[in-house]
């Protein structure tokens, strides 16, 4: 067995895609992994992949001219999901690879998905449903906040990388605003500049402080939201348990109308 190793990343895996299925060596002899912690197995050869962009961008425009656009957000969003697919114990490197080679090698090659009962096609749909649920909880979660520069920023939590689905939201619903979407995960930021398009970019060196030095009106707002937070609630029917579960927990941290208190 062959196994490609390749970064977690959507380049990345795409990369391996590519040079898996170049290297000839037979589908059924090639594995993709993106784990790097992974053990080694016995009678494995291990091949080092390396992300390469222009690998990456033919693989997607291959899965968009034969299989079409569904298909290649499918395989992305499952791409984008933090780790492997635990239920059925598959890499999700490998469950993509695994998942493109059964789509072009039929006719009708878009409608794979509907196969579930195939383990790789079984394992995409968790993954990409994972993906999708939590970037439609931050669309509903996520706020933004007016630094004294004007810039709006907002910071998140993610267990997936969504930020590309985020920034392309925000970019449709916000096209004549200048904002900064962090994603603290990942260390990543989607810059958006006003009537232009979005760019990821790595945001390991950012400096946070400069995040915290909000206008003169952000504060005014959430000094109001806050009264009107207070003034709302009734300490004899507080309930922590129904709070919880119309914010989830792990979201608190980056809600703004909560202001730095804990509920």
């Amino acid at each position: 067995m062959y196994v490609f190793q390749c970064e977690d990343s959507i380049d990345g895996i795409f990369t391996a895609v590519y040079d898996a299925w170049a290297s000839r060596l037979g589908h059924k002899n090639i594995c993709i992994s993106c784990a790097v912690d992974e053990d080694l197995s016995l009678f494995c050869e291990y091949i080092t992949v390396t992300a390469d962009f222009e690998k990456s961008r033919k693989v997607s425009r291959t899965l968009i001219d034969r299989l079409g656009v569904h298909f290649y957000e499918t395989i992305c969003r499952s791409a984008m999901a933090d780790g492997a697919c635990r239920k059925l114990s598959m890499d999700k490197a490998n469950a993509v690879y695994q998942t493109i080679v059964l789509a072009l090698a039929l006719p009708d090659g878009a409608r794979v998905l509907e196969y579930l009962g195939e383990p790789c096609i079984a394992c995409i749909f968790e993954l990409c449903r994972q993906t999708s649920n939590e970037a439609h909880h931050l669309l509903e979660f996520l706020r933004f906040s007016e630094l004294e520069n004007g810039i709006l920023f907002s910071q998140i939590h993610p267990k997936n990388d969504v930020l590309p689905i985020l920034a392309a939201h925000f970019t449709d619903r916000l096209p004549l605003e200048n904002f900064l979407l962090y994603d603290a995960t990942h260390r990543t930021a989607a810059v958006h500049k006003a009537s232009k398009s979005y760019l990821i970019a790595d945001a390991a060196s950012l400096n946070l402080d400069l995040t915290k030095a909000y206008s003169a009106d952000e504060k005014h707002f959430r000094k109001l939201w806050c009264a009107f937070f207070d003034t709302i609630a009734i300490e004899e029917r507080k309930n922590l348990k129904l709070q919880i579960q119309n914010i989830p927990k792990r979201f608190w941290a980056d809600t703004v109308e909560l202001g730095d208190r804990k509920i």
